[in-house]
Order: structure tokens, then C-alpha cells, then sequence
């Protein structure tokens, strides 16, 4: 009985881990990797198991970094169930079916230059029939449901409040006597945050598997994130530009347009045009008005009082490139939100064009930007960068605004640890080594036995024993 970590150890993306209970073979997530162009060929390597011998899938959620090889997998021969919450299936066939889209139109202009340098040509990654064969295998878990899912393996969801759907897995095993309970956080949320409700909290667990996104840092609280958003907004009007958001189509997107719609008053909103600018995006924004009994309290309250939760007049859904491209040709007061949310690929490129070099813009980071990615490159104060072989300047004013991250903070992942009795035994995941080892000397001081598993590591669940309680 034990675990393994094929993917997110020691790094942010990727998440893939396989369980294994006696004869039975489990997986829990299989992400893509993303980043810089060499981890993300890593995306094309074979899997480090015979996908015929999986018996289940688990799916936290429906981020490409934990969903996004599941066409892959599927292609390569696994014919079982993925379980999943209802709402992050709804999710994964627009998330699934963008990203095959995506592959097949990098494949085909790649092709088109090396038929030129008469080189061989590429596949895509996966193809749109891929994505579709892998979203027939997708089987619907409600919250706070215990199932079993293969013999001697039980599963429960729980809300993670990180983006619509997202999941902290329990996990049941048993094999010739011997039980275990396994707890995977999956991505938590951040506590407060809007839409959706507080990550649940679990009591009892022999192995944590904990994500460290933000494992050495705290978020802003959201009282002074939300009065810095406004400030943005203010001086981006003084300065008669356009502001630029790059969001992540799932979750971000949503919180950015509840809080524009909240504080539309207080930041003048009214007096700018709002453009989301994502098909993506848009579709999602639809899942989550129709999975409104997901949202937290506050936010079915102000539904029931103001109407549809996204809905302004001044908004505008960009579905068509034409559309898109009409963006453009705005030279102040558009609030332009689109995708990609680490700018490695998607409409938010162009806008950087257009923008990026002019003193008067402004661009808003809201969320993680990984190593080796453009929005990473500009967080960290380069003066130019590359975009389709041209050196833009980076004249605009950068504001990176942490507070916005659908992540727990280190306090959020301590205090959601703290909920279970007799502190077991943890295994820290989807964390760069920094914010690991420090959120690991935290935990250190509760008593926790702390391991950061290297890739392809497997930590043997019958050898774990629970500590005496407090």
C-alpha cells in the first residue's frame, strides 16, 4: 500500500500521483506541466506506468495542471472512470476541448515552418478527439458523498474553494486487513475569498498530501487588496490608458468581475468599458451561474438582491477574434481581461502588444506566475520582452496584486492542518523547493513529521503509524 508522486513534486505543476492499495491502481489528478518550452515538452514523455493497469481516476479539479493529460492518458489506453465533481466536469469539457483546440493550432504552425526547412513534421500533443474521448470517461461525485470506488477503496469530495468544483480527496484503503487514510488537499482555497465558500475542513488522516503553492509567503488581507484594486483603477483613469488584466479563464475571471460589479460605485467602474476577452472565460462564467448553489452565503445574497452575479451594462464578451481585435483600437478606458492568466499563450499576448510599451497602461498580475513564463518575466522587472520574434518595451505600470490568489496563504495551509487530530504525518506537493521548506518548518513546529517527496518517490502507507493525541 503506498503512494507514488509522478508529477508536482518539488514544482508547482503537473500534479499526478498513483495510490496503490494491494492489486488495485489509483490516480489522483494527471496535470499537464507548463512553463518554460523544456518543462513543457516533458508533456510528450511516455507516463511512468502502464496506463492499462489503472483501475480509477480521481480528479481534483478542472485546472489544466491537474486535468490536462487525461486525453493523453486516455489515447494511451486507459478505459476506466475519472471521478470527478459534477461542476468540474462542466468545467474540463471546456477546459479539455480548449486546450486540444490549442495543440492542434500550435501543431499546424509549426508544421507550416518546417515544411519550409523541409524538417519533419509534429503531432499535436492531442487532438479535439482525444479531449472528447476522455470527457465520455468522466463520472460525477457529489460533496460529502462516501463511495466506493474499487474494492478495499472508499472516496469522498469535499470543497476545496479554490475554483468552482475543486475537491479535497478522502481516500479509504484497505488491503488484507490493513486500512489507511490517505487525505489529498488538492489546491485549497483562499479563506474569505469571494463566490465560493472556505476550503472544508477534515479531522483524521495517516498521510497529508498538501499543496505549498504559497507555502512562504501570506496573502494581503482582502480588506487592503480590494482598496489597492480600486487605487489601480483611480490612477489608471488619471493616466487616460488602458488596463490589462491576465486572467485564468477558470475561477479568476469570475472573482475579477464579482468584485468590479461589487465595487463598481467606489472605482468608477461605470465610467470604464469592460471586456472579457476569453471564449474560455466566457463559457465559464456560464458554468458558474448555473452551479450557483456552490456559491458561498454572501454571494447567493447579493444574487438574490442584485441579479445575475457577473452581469454589468458596461460588460462586453469578446467570443469572436474579430472582436478581439477590435479591442485594439481603444486607447483608454478599457479594462481588458483575458487569458492566458501566466501570458504563455492566448488574446492577452496581443494586448501586450498594443499596450505593454505605453506609459500610460497599466497591467494587473492577479495570480501565480510560474518560472519561465512571460508573465513571470515581467513580475520580475524585465525591461523588454519577446512576442512573436519583436522586443516589445515594458513601459506600463506593473502591479502585482498576491491577495487575489485562489490559494491558500502559509496561514490558510497551517490552519487547515491544524483541523486534524493527532498530526500526521505530511507530504508537501505543487510547490517550488523554497515555499516547501518553509512552509515545512512551520509545520515542524506542530509536532508534524514533514516529507517533501522527490518526482517519482513513493512513501509506503502500511509503514505509517498515528501519534498519540495531544
Amino acid at each position: 500500500m503506498d503512494i507514488r508522486f509522478l508529477g508536482a513534486a518539488r514544482e508547482v505543476t503537473g500534479s499526478c500521483h498513483l495510490v496503490r492499495a494491494g492489486d488495485r491502481r489509483l490516480l489522483v489528478d494527471c496535470g499537464l506541466i507548463q512553463g518554460a518550452p523544456a518543462d513543457e515538452a516533458r508533456n510528450r514523455s511516455p507516463f511512468a506506468f502502464d496506463p492499462d493497469d489503472i483501475d480509477a481516476v480521481v480528479l481534483t479539479h478542472a485546472h489544466l495542471d491537474h486535468s490536462g493529460r487525461l486525453p493523453l492518458l486516455v489515447r494511451a489506453g486507459y478505459r476506466g472512470p475519472i471521478y470527478t465533481h459534477r461542476a468540474t466536469r462542466d468545467l474540463c469539457q471546456i477546459m479539455l476541448r480548449d486546450a486540444a483546440a490549442l495543440n492542434e493550432k500550435d501543431a499546424e504552425h509549426e508544421n507550416r515552418r518546417r515544411l519550409r526547412q523541409g524538417k519533419r513534421l509534429v503531432e499535436p500533443l492531442y487532438t479535439r478527439s482525444d479531449a472528447e474521448k476522455a470527457i465520455r470517461q468522466f463520472q460525477t461525485l457529489d460533496y460529502d458523498i462516501e463511495r466506493e470506488i474499487l474494492p478495499g477503496i472508499r472516496v469522498c469530495l469535499q470543497d476545496a474553494g479554490h475554483i468552482l468544483g475543486s475537491a479535497i480527496v478522502e481516500l479509504w484503503l484497505e488491503e488484507n486487513g490493513l486500512r489507511r487514510k490517505l487525505v489529498i488537499s488538492g489546491d485549497l482555497g483562499h479563506a474569505g475569498a469571494p463566490i465560493l465558500r472556505n476550503p472544508e475542513v477534515v479531522s483524521e488522516a495517516d498521510l497529508v498530501v498538501l499543496e505549498s503553492t504559497y507555502g512562504d509567503r501570506e496573502h494581503r488581507s482582502w480588506e487592503a487588496t480590494l482598496a489597492e484594486l480600486g487605487e489601480v483603477f483611480h490612477e489608471a483613469r488619471r493616466s487616460e490608458g488602458n488596463v490589462l488584466i491576465p486572467a485564468f479563464a477558470v475561477g479568476r475571471s469570475q472573482e475579477l468581475l464579482y468584485f468590479l460589479k461589487r465595487h463598481g460605485k467606489e472605482w468608477d467602474i461605470g465610467h470604464w468599458t469592460v471586456f472579457l476577452d476569453s471564449p474560455m472565460a466566457i463559457e465559464a462564467t456560464e458554468v458558474y451561474a448555473r452551479h450557483w448553489k456552490l456559491f458561498n452565503t454572501e454571494t447567493n445574497r447579493r444574487r438574490k438582491k442584485d441579479g445575475d452575479t457577473f452581469d454589468m451594462p458596461n460588460l462586453h464578451f469578446s467570443r469572436t477574434a474579430a472582436q478581439s481585435m477590435a479591442i485594439n483600437r481603444v486607447r483608454a478606458g478599457a479594462i481588458i481581461i483575458a487569458g492566458s492568466g501566466m501570458c504563455t499563450g492566448g488574446r492577452i499576448r496581443h494586448h501586450f502588444k498594443h499596450n505593454l510599451w505605453r506609459e500610460q497602461c497599466h497591467v494587473i498580475f492577479a495570480g501565480f506566475q510560474a518560472q519561465g513564463t512571460l508573465g513571470r518575466q515581467i513580475v520580475d522587472g524585465a525591461k523588454t520582452v519577446k512576442l512573436w520574434d519583436e522586443n516589445i518595451r515594458v513601459a506600463a505600470q506593473i502591479h502585482t496584486v498576491g491577495g487575489l490568489s485562489a490559494h491558500a496563504g502559509q496561514s490558510g495551509l497551517i490552519d487547515w492542518y491544524r483541523h486534524f487530530e493527532r498530526h500526521p504525518t505530511v507530504a508537501l506537493v505543487h510547490g517550488e523547493p523554497g515555499p516547501m521548506e518553509s512552509l515545512a518548518r512551520r509545520l515542524h513546529l506542530l509536532h508534524a513529521t514533514v516529507l517533501m517527496p522527490q518526482p517519482n518517490e513513493s512513501i509506503d502507507l502500511s509503514a505509517l503509524t498515528r501519534k498519540p493525541g495531544k
